[in-house]
């Protein structure tokens, strides 16, 4: 397998005049883009950093954040991105335990880097330095013509590192093979055509945003960058560059049609759908469905550490399914509590899902995390901590994180079902279940719900009831709020709602929903 370096250019070769990279009103083809590339990878060679080096970043998606990704490959750095909005001590941690020698940064994030004692060790690689210093953006203006790739397709590419719920993140490190058959598999999978436009808007800090980059230099597309999501940044992005696919989260696609500024018309250009990072609600498939009219509408099922554990392809006629086994993966649904893979849960039998780790896609274990290898990988198969069934088809169904099991009354019961059927009322615009503590069931199914129209706990309960959801799922207590809180990429915070971090809904806000 190539390396990413060599990867590139081999699709510079191919398609030199294609439109490789879009931001804003800066365009550039691949054969533009690859002298910027190859004089950044220089740059950071002749600062010093040597093959294997970690490079730590805070950047924001614009074009200098794909360079510096590109150049990286080339230059066998391991990109180890960090949020942008990360605070000082988040930086401190990062640095300390990627061990990175050098932090490049934007001025949206100067004030955290600033506070971080250990960022002041460091190189400082300013994207743009106005008092004439070492930036990134000088450091693209360099000579790289004699500059070749100095990876292997067996080294490291990229660290990511996953969210920390409950405990320090984990650094995730995956190698040039692993990210090449990844955006390979990606490709595939959602049946990119050559040329293909993709909006750039999932971080390049979150695995998804990593692998649109990559899979759109493979067909010789277009990556269109958005730095940060707002809804008719993205409208207007679609409208002038004829974006044909996205690749978003489910909360972003529920942003996007239900502002007041979206109509069909603004994305006709779009003729693909995938989404990843979270269960999406029916009523929310069924909103996309009809304002898009997508050819393929994909559901895909992965993580950092292995990309794709599952794909469906017709998401819409079959909600809820994850589908089958991406295309270099196997998958398994164990019974809850086993650590023996061949320990198989029945059809309809909730059980800990487990991927095999032989896949092309897959990592290799957790940087300098022994005991999170020990409770995740077990005779090779990775066990991912999402709770899920196969049904008599044999299509997955995620039901939620072992985490999130509500055990009720001696029932577990699995938050995502229920979401799913409030989902449906035309009265609910978000909603998130969770167990609360309660003396006489040990848990309580608690809903929360953004309202947009006028409904209560009442007709919510006989919404459930119409629906078929069975009693012991039915939520015993209903939570109105003004928002439901999520993760920078979109993901479900059930644990905030668990500690009482959420915002009662304000009379103002029912009023409106009236």
């Amino acid at each position: 397998m190539l390396d990413l370096g060599t990867s590139f250019l081999a699709s510079v070769e191919r398609d030199p005049g294609a439109l490789a990279i879009v931001d804003g009103t800066m365009r550039l083809t691949y054969a533009e883009w690859l002298p910027r590339i190859v004089a950044l990878a220089k740059g950071l060679t002749d600062l010093g950093l040597r093959p294997g080096d970690r490079v730590l970043t805070l950047l924001q998606n614009r074009w200098e954040n794909a360079t510096l990704h590109w150049a990286c490959q080339f230059a066998g750095l391991v990109v180890t991105p960090l949020n942008w909005r990360a605070k000082g001590d988040e930086i401190d941690y990062a640095l300390e335990d990627s061990e990175a020698r050098i932090l490049v940064y934007e001025p949206v994030s100067s004030d955290a880097v600033s506070a971080s004692p250990r960022a002041q060790e460091a190189i400082r690689l300013p994207v743009e330095d106005g008092n004439g210093g070492t930036s990134l953006a000088g450091l693209m203006t360099g000579d790289g013509a004699a500059f070749e790739p100095r990876a292997s397709a067996q080294d490291w590419s990229l660290m990511l590192y996953t969210s920390g719920t409950t405990s320090r993140p984990k650094g995730v490190p995956r190698r040039h093979h692993a990210e090449r058959a990844g955006a390979l598999a990606h490709v595939a999978q959602n049946l990119y055509r050559h040329g293909e436009r993709t909006l750039g808007v999932m971080p390049l800090y979150h695995t998804m945003g990593v692998r649109s980059l990559l899979a759109t230099s493979l067909i010789g597309g277009t990556f269109v960058c958005l730095p940060r999501f707002d809804v008719e940044g993205a409208l207007r992005a679609i409208e002038e560059n004829g974006i044909t696919n996205l690749y978003l989260v489910p909360t972003l696609y529920h942003d996007i049609v239900h502002h007041p500024s979206f109509s069909p018309g603004r994305v006709r250009s779009v003729t693909k759908l995938g989404f990843a990072g979270a269960s999406m609600t029916d009523g929310l498939m069924r909103r996309l469905g009809e304002s898009f009219q997508p050819e393929l509408f994909v559901n895909h099922y992965g993580s950092s550490e292995v990309y794709t554990f599952t794909i469906d392809q017709k998401a819409p006629e079959k909600p809820g399914s994850a589908g089958r086994a991406g295309i270099n993966q196997m998958v398994r649904v164990v019974k809850l509590g086993e650590r023996d893979a061949s320990r198989r849960a029945a059809p309809r039998e909730e059980g800990e899902i487990a991927v095999l780790l032989k896949g092309d896609e897959s990592f290799e274990g957790y940087w300098k995390r022994p005991e999170a290898d020990a409770k995740a990988i077990r005779d090779g198969w990775y066990f991912t901590g999402d709770t899920g069934f196969l049904d008599e088809d044999g299509d997955l169904f995620v039901t939620g994180r072992t985490d999130d099991m509500i055990i009720t009354g001696g029932e577990n019961v699995s938050p995502v079902e229920i979401e799913s059927c409030l989902s449906l009322h035309p009265c609910v615009d978000e909603v998130a279940v969770v167990g609360l503590p309660d003396e006489r069931w040990g848990k309580v199914v608690t809903a929360f719900v953004k309202r947009s129209g006028m409904v209560d706990e009442a007709e919510l309960d006989e919404h459930c009831k119409r629906s078929g959801l069975a009693n012991f799922r039915r939520p015993r207590a209903y939570i109105f709020v003004n928002a439901i809180p999520k993760s920078p990429v979109g993901k479900l915070l059930r644990r905030l709602l668990v500690a009482g971090e959420y915002e009662p809904e304000t009379p103002a806000a029912t009023r409106a929903a009236s």
